[in-house]
C-alpha cells in the first residue's frame, strides 16, 4: 500500500480528535439516511394520490425522474470529488435533500415535483458516492472492487427494501408525510454531525471544473425524460392515438440522436463515444434491459395479485420486503464468497443470476390461485432478490474490469441510462400493456358462455356474477402472462449462456488522485486510452 493509499485510509478529512470506527461507521451511517431519502415515496402512492388530488401517472413520473437523476449524475461524481471537500460536499447534499422533502410535502405543480425529484436524485447519489469513495480503503484496502461492489449493492438495495416498508408502516398507521418528517430529522442529524466531525481538507490543490458537456447532460436528461414521459402516460392517453405522446416520443427520440452526433464532434462530450466501443459494454447494457423486462411482472403483476385477488392490504403486502431483504444480503454475500474465493466466472454468475430470476417468474406461474397464502410468496421472492443483486454485482464488476477507469464513470452513466432511466418505465409498460390486452380478450371470451341456459350463471345475481367474471379472467391473465415471462426468461438466459466471456482478475491499485490527475492530461491533450 502506498504512502498516499495510507493517508486516504486514515479518513483525513475528520478532525484529529475523532477515533478511527467513527469515522467509518458514521460515513456508513449517512450513506444509510442518503439512501432512505428521495423525493417521492412510491410505497406511499395510493395515500398520496387520494390526498393529493394527483393522478398515479403524476407522481410515478415524480418517482422515475429520482431515478433518473441518480444516473446522470454519474459522470460529475469523480470530479466534483476532487474539487470540493467532503465536509462541503455532504452539507450541501443533505441540505438540499431537506429542502426536496419539503417541498414534495407540499407541492402540487407536476412540473416542479418532477424537477424537485430529479435533483433530488442527483443529490442522493451524490452523497451516498462521497461518502463510500472515502471508506472504500477501510471496505478493501486493494479497491478490490469484487469485494467493494458486493457492499455497495447490499446497502443500497437493502435501503430499498426497508424505505418501502417503512413508508408503508407510517402511511398505514399515520399519514404519508411522516416519511419525509422522519428522512428530514435524520439529514439534519447528517449536516450536524458534519459539521461537528469534518473539517475542510483538500488532498492537494482542487481540480477545476473544465470541459464538462453541460447541454449534452441536458439533451441527455431532456431526451430520456420525454421517453419516460410517453412511457409512463401511454395508458393514460391511449398511446400513440394522442397527438401530445407522437409529439414527446418525437422530441425524446430527436434529443438523444442529436446528443448521439454531437458527442462524436465535440471535444469533451457528456457520455464519451469510446464507452461503446470498449468490448461487451453494449452486451452489457442490453443484459441489463433483459433484467429490466424481466422484473416488470413483480412490479406490474404481483401488486395487482396479493392486492385484487388475495384481497391484502398495503401493510400485509409489505411483509414480503422482509424476504426481499434477506435475498438481497444473500445474493451480496454469495457474489463476494464467489468472486474471491470459488472464483467463478462472470458468465457463471451471470447465468445463476438469470436462472434465479427464471425460476421467479416459474415458481409464481404455478402459485396463481386464490388458495395461495402469502407465505408461499416469500421463496420466490428472496430468489429474485437473490438473482438481481448476483447480475447488478456481476455486471458492474466485470464492467470495471472492461474500461480503464479514465471512462469508468461515464460507462456507468451510460448504462445507468437503462438501468435506472428507461428501462424499466418501457418494461412496465411493455408487461402493462399486455396484461391489460390478454384480460380483455379472456373477459370476452369467458363471458360468451354466460346465457340464461347456463343453469350455474342464471342462480347468481347479476352482480355477483360479473364480479367472479372479473375475477377469473384476471387469475387467467395472471397466469397467463407470467408463463409468457418463463418464455421469455428461457430465450434470455440461452442468449446469455451463447455468448462469450472473458474471466479477468485485476484489481485498480492506482491511487485515486493519480488516475484523476490522468484523466485531466487525457482531456486537455485529446489522448485516447485504449
Amino acid at each position: 500500500m502506498s504512502r498516499l493509499d495510507e493517508l486516504l485510509r486514515q479518513l483525513p478529512a475528520f478532525k484529529e480528535w475523532v477515533p478511527m470506527h467513527v469515522r467509518t461507521w458514521s460515513f456508513y451511517a449517512f450513506i444509510l439516511v442518503f439512501q432512505l431519502s428521495g423525493g417521492i415515496y412510491l410505497s406511499a402512492l395510493p395515500d398520496m394520490e387520494g390526498e393529493t388530488a394527483l393522478m398515479q401517472e403524476d407522481l410515478l413520473m415524480a418517482g422515475l425522474s429520482s431515478f433518473l437523476g441518480i444516473s446522470m449524475v454519474f459522470p460529475l461524481l469523480f470530479r466534483l470529488k476532487f474539487r470540493l471537500t467532503s465536509r462541503f460536499i455532504l452539507q450541501v447534499t443533505s441540505a438540499g435533500l431537506v429542502a426536496c422533502n419539503l417541498v414534495t410535502m407540499y407541492c402540487r405543480s407536476v412540473p416542479l415535483l418532477v424537477v424537485t425529484c430529479f435533483i433530488a436524485g442527483m443529490l442522493r447519489m451524490w452523497g451516498t458516492f462521497e461518502c463510500f469513495s472515502t471508506i472504500q480503503l477501510r471496505i478493501t484496502p486493494t479497491r478490490n472492487f469484487a469485494v467493494f461492489f458486493p457492499v455497495v449493492y447490499a446497502t443500497v438495495f437493502g435501503c430499498i427494501q426497508v424505505s418501502g416498508y417503512l413508508t408503508t408502516w407510517l402511511a398505514y398507521h399515520y399519514h404519508w408525510q411522516y416519511m419525509q418528517l422522519v428522512i428530514i430529522a435524520l439529514l439534519l442529524g447528517v449536516f450536524g454531525c458534519t459539521r461537528l466531525l469534518l473539517r475542510p481538507f483538500h488532498m492537494g490543490k482542487p481540480m477545476p471544473l473544465y470541459g464538462i458537456d453541460w447541454l449534452g447532460a441536458l439533451l441527455w436528461s431532456t431526451g430520456l425524460g420525454l421517453l419516460i414521459f410517453v412511457a409512463n402516460y401511454g395508458d393514460y392517453y391511449d398511446w400513440f392515438h394522442s397527438p401530445l405522446l407522437c409529439a414527446a416520443l418525437a422530441a425524446g427520440i430527436g434529443c438523444v440522436a442529436l446528443n448521439i452526433g454531437r458527442m462524436h464532434h465535440i471535444r469533451h462530450p457528456y457520455i464519451d463515444p469510446q464507452v461503446y466501443r470498449y468490448p461487451k459494454v453494449v452486451p452489457i447494457i442490453l443484459l441489463f434491459a433483459a433484467l429490466c423486462l424481466l422484473s416488470s411482472t413483480a412490479t406490474v403483476l404481483q401488486g395487482v395479485f396479493t392486492g385484487v385477488i388475495l384481497g391484502y392490504d398495503s401493510l400485509t403486502a409489505a411483509r414480503l420486503n422482509l424476504p426481499s431483504l434477506l435475498g438481497t444480503l444473500a445474493g451480496a454475500a454469495f457474489t463476494l464468497y464467489a468472486l474471491t474465493r470459488l472464483y467463478l466466472t462472470y458468465k457463471q454468475l451471470t447465468v445463476l443470476g438469470f436462472v434465479c430470476v427464471l425460476a421467479y417468474q416459474v415458481e409464481c406461474y404455478f402459485l396463481i390461485s386464490p388458495e395461495t397464502v402469502l407465505g408461499q410468496l416469500y421463496l420466490p421472492v428472496f430468489v429474485r432478490n437473490f438473482g438481481n443483486v448476483i447480475l447488478y454485482i456481476a455486471l458492474t464488476t466485470y464492467l470495471q474490469q472492461l474500461v480503464p477507469f479514465v471512462f469508468f464513470f461515464q460507462a456507468l452513466g451510460a448504462v445507468g441510462f437503462i438501468r435506472e432511466g428507461i428501462g424499466s418505465p418501457i418494461a412496465n409498460a411493455l408487461t402493462a400493456r399486455l396484461f391489460k390486452v390478454v384480460q380483455q380478450s379472456n373477459a370476452f371470451t369467458l363471458s360468451t358462455s354466460l346465457d340464461g341456459l347456463d343453469v350455474r350463471s342464471s342462480s347468481l345475481p347479476l352482480p355477483e356474477l360479473f364480479g367472479e367474471l372479473q375475477r377469473q379472467s384476471l387469475l387467467v391473465s395472471l397466469k397467463e402472462v407470467y408463463g409468457y415471462a418463463v418464455l421469455l426468461g428461457i430465450l434470455f438466459l440461452l442468449l446469455v449462456l451463447a455468448m462469450r466471456y472473458r474471466h479477468i482478475v485485476r484489481f485498480v491499485r492506482m491511487p485515486p488522485v493519480e488516475v484523476f490527475k490522468r484523466l485531466l492530461e487525457i482531456r486537455h491533450t485529446g489522448e485516447r486510452v485504449n
